[in-house]
């Protein structure tokens, strides 16, 4: 679509031309850092030989020689993702299987097979990196259907595979709650499944969504076409402290619960209770889902999901998004301000597409919120606006990201009263 498909469309002009009466009196607060008390395991040291193990030892009776497996190749900010991907894929070897890589990643990088291997290449994933061929087509194939008639899809690389095997990192949704969230579950049927597959499983409110992936991975299991998983659990500090290999029946399964407890464990909330100004540092599709992870902000923002009541943020700020999001951000209606420089950055084909294949979840998410001039007009700005007089003092929390949060930064209102076992970073 030329430029247009850029997203630039003169909001650095649009707000040069905006006056924006702030206060003289208003400062934006000294921010102190602190390390937070965020539950944070051993690191493993060696994933490429933790996930070959992993593979042997759980999947060895299943494999038998000559057989083709389709590995899923995702487009999510795992840590040592392509680590993890050749770990997997050396087992297999091991095994006697022919393993090769399909882009198992719904309808992001634009909708395109092209654009899947671009964004798997971002993330480092290359045949030469994960040792082996990748074979990318958004073509899909029907495989069964769930008692219910919804139709299960895998891409057309993956159905003709004797068996797929999704590796992906275990972590809490932004969509929706349930015994099993984003995984090796989500990614069999809804990543493989390319974008019919992702559409008919977000078209849905967050009680439907969560059954209807639940069936879903009990009717593709049933077909025989799903060899197991491969499953990482991260840290807060942005480590892998755990990888488990999954058989068919433990996918979906009481071992995959299992999984999703430890993250949800290790994924939590900002420990405050009222914040009237987040800023995030950085935002983008490897980091979530939704550009800002709900599960870390507490604002979801889906009709029929209930939002919690552990944390109030009044204001949020995004100062910038990734280069591998190449201008996706679903989710940027989650900020309430940010600078032109990330206006100037939407590709709103990219983000849209990916918005009605988010379904409800894309609508309050995809919203534009203020373009100001600057990082610093967008702080004042979320200060002015935040709920608290000139005069008052402000509390401030500043993240790197919504990834990886073992410290953060905040003013001096919120000093008064740290989280528990948080202790100010001495320089």
């Amino acid at each position: 679509m030329g430029e247009e498909s850029t997203g630039k469309h003169g909001w650095g002009q649009l707000s040069a031309g905006i006056d924006l009466p702030f206060h003289v009196d208003l400062r934006v607060p000294e921010l102190t850092e602190i390390r937070l008390a965020i539950p944070n395991p051993e690191p493993l040291k060696d994933v490429v030989a933790t996930a070959r193990r992993a593979v042997i030892e759980t999947l060895a009776s299943d494999v038998s020689p000559g057989m083709t497996v389709a590995v899923g190749g995702g487009s999510r900010g795992l840590t040592q993702r392509v680590d993890l991907l050749r770990g997997t894929i050396e087992g297999l070897r091991e095994l006697g299987a022919e393993p090769f890589v399909v882009p198992a990643m719904g309808s992001h990088g634009g909708g395109t097979a092209e654009g899947q291997i671009e964004m798997l290449a971002s993330l480092g994933m290359t045949q030469d990196s994960v040792g082996a061929e990748i074979r990318a087509t958004m073509d899909t194939v029907e495989v069964a259907r769930t008692p219910s008639g919804m139709p299960i899809y895998l891409d057309r690389f993956a159905a003709a595979a004797d068996r797929i095997l999704p590796v992906n990192r275990i972590k809490p949704h932004t969509c929706f709650k349930g015994p099993i969230e984003s995984g090796c579950t989500k990614m069999a049927v809804v990543g493989f499944g390319k974008q019919p597959g992702a559409a008919q499983i977000h078209s849905c409110g967050p009680i439907e969504m969560r059954e209807r992936l639940l069936d879903g991975i009990e009717t593709l299991r049933a077909t025989g076409r799903l060899l197991g998983g491969v499953a990482s659990v991260e840290s807060a500090s942005g480590d892998i402290v755990l990888i488990s290999a999954l058989t068919s029946t433990q996918v979906g399964g009481d071992e995959e619960r299992r999984l999703t407890e430890m993250a949800r464990d290790l994924v939590p909330l900002l420990p405050f209770s009222d914040i009237d100004v987040l800023i995030i540092e950085r935002g983008g599709k490897d980091i979530s889902g939704t550009t800002i992870d709900p599960n870390v902000t507490g604002r979801f923002w889906v009709h029929g999901l209930a939002e919690t009541d552990q944390l109030r943020v009044a204001t949020i700020v995004l100062l910038g998004i990734t280069e591998v999001s190449a201008g996706n951000v679903l989710g940027i209606g989650l900020a309430d301000f940010i600078p032109v420089k990330v206006a100037e950055q939407i590709d709103w084909q990219k983000t849209y597409l990916n918005c009605f294949t988010a379904g409800p979840s894309g609508v309050r998410r995809s919203r534009m919120p203020m373009v100001l001039r600057d990082e610093e007009s967008c702080v004042k700005a979320a200060l002015s606006m935040c709920g608290r007089g000139v005069s008052e003092p402000k509390r401030v929390v500043r993240i790197r990201s919504t990834l990886h949060m073992t410290t953060c930064w905040v003013s001096d209102e919120m000093l008064k009263n740290l989280p528990e076992g948080a202790q100010i970073v001495v320089q």
